[in-house]
């Protein structure tokens, strides 16, 4: 089980189109949060102020000279200066009204902030979800489980804590900036030169460790994929482990791959704590600054009790927004790093039918026209394929491993496409590439060779071609598929839970419960992609039979490596190296050298073997 790396663009653009897109629904949620963090930042500003004046002009009755006739004129409303000073419970009064309307603020922002989040992520992971599940097969060939696991659900949190908790800050940081800024200018210029010669030293080395975050975030986050993919491979395929006494071998392999990703997010651990330790340092000789050269301008009578009072909170708000701003280019970016993940995923092409697809009568022949095909990057699979399969027939397909008799049935359902000039196949005489794709699909059912069966039980799995069955058209699948008696054994019927891709069922038992599941689609066509290979000959023939009397009209398309299984075909096609070596009835066949006449008389031999014995 090797590991599947995914290839991230470094830099993708348009990322915050595409965070824009997923907003579809929560914008409003997100609006209303930036708007009470407004009003919140507002009642923070408006503390100090009536703060100052309190100490300034309530109780030290210095004159108003610097305040502006808004405030004179609020305090004239509330009964004027010398009134406030003998009744301090006024002031007390309004600082809990402020402090209520912050409360008022912050919970509506939490409330909003939250619907937001919550409704951001259910409709990215709803997106991701659908636009995934239309993915070309190829696509889902390429790309491991688990990392894709890991962008729908890691990534996401990461765009989502960046979004509700960054994203919305930025009204409020850019309101404290401000307010704070011309706040402390109108009460000592030069204090708040002071107080701001460290901000520049803040944000120029915030950027210089972007890249390091961003940089260390995108290993950690392709390792976590890598692991995720590996603990979903051994958890898959742990019967596969056991089997061959592997544990030893897979758990080593998983604790160096831990170790590395515990070793990679130290490395971020580190950097982040030298980010915020020199954070702090800058932060701390800041604040320094202004309490020491307050002390002094306070001395010399330069700033009076109050303003001194009013500038240090004031300064506390605007040394939080500069380190917001740090934490703000730190999560940006991991999200950078997530976005880009997720749209990996959003940029890949899903898909798509050509203009006007048709819906033709399915019940017509299939014609292969010179057909060439070769799995990207890979050497060519199919060459030149002619076959025309009449309507109504049952065509049989014999060939060694890796001679292309999939690959047929792969095209034939459109799960990879076929270059133009590589031939085409058509149905009743119209390119299948014409044609609808949930239409053609739906009219194509067919038996993998590695039969899946979900974590459901026997009777919702037989039913997701269709969830409007009768339990009598289930019961008549199953009976068909040689599956009822098997149903039968079992204590709760087609209630029995069957555990992760089957695993409680045996290899023929699971063979059966797929072709069930597609006979109740009641297809026009079918395909048996050797899906008759785990379950004895007697069987075979009986699943056989009861197909030849309940689906006489359909097309039965049946790939074997079982002689038996082939000899009722109507004609038998034998692939070599994906070339089309013999043609004919399996009596034609039988009377003609060739890799039909060997296995035949090999498979005839070991039969005749058992006999005598």
């Amino acid at each position: 089980m090797e590991d599947n790396k995914v290839t991230t663009p470094e830099a993708r653009p348009g990322r915050l189109k595409l965070i824009w897109s997923f907003l579809e629904g929560s914008k409003f949620f997100f609006i209303s949060a930036m708007l009470c963090s407004a009003l919140s930042s507002l009642a923070d500003m408006i503390t100090p102020q009536i703060i100052r004046v309190a100490v300034d002009n309530v109780i030290g009755k210095k004159p108003p000279d610097s305040l502006s006739p808004r405030v004179i004129g609020l305090v004239e409303k509330a009964g004027g200066f010398e009134y406030l000073s003998k009744n301090l419970w006024i002031m007390a009064c309004a600082i809990m009204a402020v402090a209520a309307v912050k409360v008022f603020a912050q919970y509506g922002l939490r409330v909003m902030n939250t619907r937001g989040s919550e409704t951001l992520v259910k409709t990215m992971r709803d997106r991701l979800y659908t636009h995934i599940s239309h993915l070309p097969f190829q696509w889902h060939m390429e790309n491991h489980t688990g990392d894709i696991i890991q962008r729908c659900t890691s990534d996401i949190e990461t765009t989502r804590n960046f979004v509700s908790e960054q994203m919305t800050s930025l009204i409020r940081i850019s309101i404290m900036l401000v307010m704070s800024i011309g706040f402390m200018l109108s009460m000592n210029v030069g204090l708040t030169v002071i107080a701001m010669l460290p901000i520049p030293a803040v944000i120029a080395y915030s950027f210089r460790f972007h890249h390091k975050i961003r940089d260390a975030f995108q290993e950690c986050d392709e390792s976590e994929g890598r692991l995720s993919a590996m603990a979903q491979e051994n958890l898959t395929g742990v019967r596969v482990v056991r089997a061959f006494g592997r544990e030893r071998y897979e758990r080593d392999r998983f604790i160096d791959h831990n170790e590395e990703y515990t070793g990679l997010w130290c490395r971020m651990a580190e950097i982040m704590s030298r980010f915020w330790s020199i954070s702090d340092i800058l932060s701390g000789i800041q604040m320094l600054l202004v309490i020491v050269f307050g002390v002094i301008f306070c001395t010399k009578s330069t700033m009076t009790s109050g303003e001194y009072i009013a500038f240090i909170s004031y300064n506390g708000m605007l040394i939080w927004p500069v380190r917001q701003l740090g934490r703000i280019i730190s999560d940006m970016s991991k999200a950078g790093v997530a976005v880009d993940r997720i749209g990996y995923i959003t940029d890949a092409e899903t898909e798509r039918d050509h203009e006007n697809p048709v819906k033709p009568d399915m019940n017509g022949d299939i014609c292969f026209d010179h057909v060439t095909f070769a799995y990207e990057n890979g050497p060519e699979i199919l060459h030149d394929i002619c076959l025309t399969v009449k309507a109504g027939t049952t065509l049989g397909i014999l060939g060694g491993t890796g001679s292309g008799k999939s690959t047929m049935m792969y095209l034939l359902d459109r799960l990879y496409p076929i270059p133009p000039e590589n031939g085409r196949i058509t149905i009743s005489g119209v390119d299948i590439a014409d044609i609808d794709l949930e239409y053609l699909r739906k009219n194509i059912g067919i038996v993998l060779q590695e039969p899946f069966l979900f974590s459901r039980t026997l009777r919702e799995n037989l039913m997701i071609t269709d969830d409007t069955l009768t339990m009598e058209e289930i019961h008549e699948a199953a009976r068909t598929a040689c599956l009822d008696e098997t149903i039968d054994g079992f204590s709760k019927g087609y209630e029995t839970f069957v555990g992760e891709r089957g695993v409680t069922l045996s290899g023929g038992q699971k063979q059966r419960a797929a072709i069930a599941r597609m006979l109740t689609q009641n297809a026009p066509i079918m395909i048996f992609d050797d899906s008759l290979s785990a379950v004895d000959t007697e069987t075979d023939a009986k699943i056989r039979a009861a197909l030849e009397k309940h689906f006489g009209t359909a097309t039965i398309i049946l790939i074997s490596h079982r002689i038996t299984t082939l000899n009722k075909a109507d004609q038998v096609l034998v692939l070599e190296q994906g070339r089309v070596s013999q043609l004919g009835t399996p009596e034609e066949l039988r009377n003609q050298p060739g890799l039909f006449r060997q296995i035949y008389d090999i498979q005839s031999y070991s039969e005749e073997e058992v006999t005598a014995s």
